[in-house]
């Protein structure tokens, strides 16, 4: 009476093995199957995707410090005389330097060139370190006008914060459309500069090149 559940065990074992045995050929052959190939392509990088999400991230900077300005402007342009309290003046102006700062900080900079290496005390000839490969002047020129467009603008945030905790109306007045006109300049200086794609739209003029000056600071009337 007890060999017959014991034997009903290694019938059922005998079972499984055999069906695993034929179940692992067949998985192997659906993953270097044509449908199997097509999902491991399907995961590959896109072509060129690194300089695409270059540009990405660019308008992405951009996107960063639009959102705290703008907030800075609704908040002023909506409270009574155009007064905030300390501490929500302080928050704005948290929000835009932070801002301000992530986009500097991911900004390009020019290498600097290498040190002259020591001279060994062994009669071996040192090595010539490699010389880093220098920025196009067309790169340092849209940085260098980003920069200033950065700097523009916090310069605009700050006259218009100190208006906006001032009491003095007239001042809010005059400094809100400097920070917008400096917004303006530093779209225009990423578009630029940014190695973005050239805009197409029927009948859009042709964006001017970069000015070879510094970009001009707006001076509230």
């Amino acid at each position: 009476m007890r060999a017959l559940p014991a034997r009903r065990i290694a019938t059922s074992v005998l079972c499984a093995s055999l069906l695993l045995g034929t179940a692992g050929p067949a998985i192997a052959a659906e993953n270097d199957s044509p449908h199997g190939s097509a999902q491991a392509a399907a995961r590959a990088p896109v072509p060129g995707a690194d300089a695409l999400l270059a540009q990405i991230k660019t308008l992405g900077d951009v996107g960063g410090v639009l959102k705290p300005v703008t907030d800075l402007l609704n908040a002023i342009l909506k409270a009574d005389n155009g007064q905030l309290p300390a501490a929500e003046a302080t928050k704005h102006a948290d929000a835009v330097k932070a801002a301000i700062a992530a986009v500097t900080a991911a900004a390009p900079k020019a290498p600097a060139l290498p040190k002259t290496p020591a001279v060994p005390k062994t009669p071996a000839v040192p090595e010539v370190p490699a010389v880093p490969k220098a920025m196009s002047s067309d790169d340092k020129a849209a940085a260098d006008l980003k920069g200033d467009a950065l700097k523009a603008l916090q310069t605009a945030v700050d006259a218009l914060l100190k208006a906006a905790t001032g009491g003095d109306v007239a001042a809010v007045v005059a400094a809100v459309p400097v920070v917008l006109t400096s917004l303006v300049n530093l779209i225009a200086a990423t578009l630029l500069g940014g190695g973005l794609p050239v805009p197409n739209l029927p009948g859009l003029p042709a964006l001017p090149k970069l000015p070879t000056d510094a970009l001009p600071v707006p001076v509230p009337l």
